[in-house]
């Protein structure tokens, strides 16, 4: 491995903590990310800064990138109206991923979502084979 290699996976550690869970595009996920509040008080003339979760939950459409500069992109509808997210996986600001479901899809990116609603829009569920024993 080379020095830049060795940085790069220092970085990583540093900066994630808990490791996230493995998933793939077509899984529904519940991403928790950070949001900073910053209000400015006339009493006491200074800025307060207030900390808070936010859960963004969607369909993963895509993963992208390698090492520290990896990111994935979730997508979902808003009041009518579709709202795409992308995430580094390496940053401070996400807190947790959870998967929620998981999506049986045949592509790595699934950008045709972008031109769909309803019915045509929904991604059948993956069920893991645990092997032959499973079914007893």
């Amino acid at each position: 491995m080379n020095l830049l290699q060795e940085l790069e996976a220092e970085q990583m550690t540093a900066v994630r903590a808990k490791k996230l869970p493995d998933f793939r595009p077509g899984d529904t996920l519940k991403v928790s990310v950070k949001v900073v509040d910053v209000t400015f008080d006339e009493k006491t003339k200074q800025n307060k800064t207030r900390e808070r979760l936010q859960a963004f939950e969607g369909v993963c459409i895509a993963r992208q990138g390698a090492g520290l500069n990896e990111a994935f992109t979730v997508r979902k509808i808003s009041y009518g109206e579709g709202v795409e997210r992308v995430f580094p996986i390496y940053s401070p600001l996400v807190d947790s991923v959870t998967v929620v479901r998981k999506g049986k899809v045949r592509r790595a990116k699934l950008y045709y979502l972008r031109g769909r609603t309803g019915k045509s829009a929904r991604i059948s569920e993956r069920v893991e084979n645990a092997g032959p024993d499973a079914a007893a």
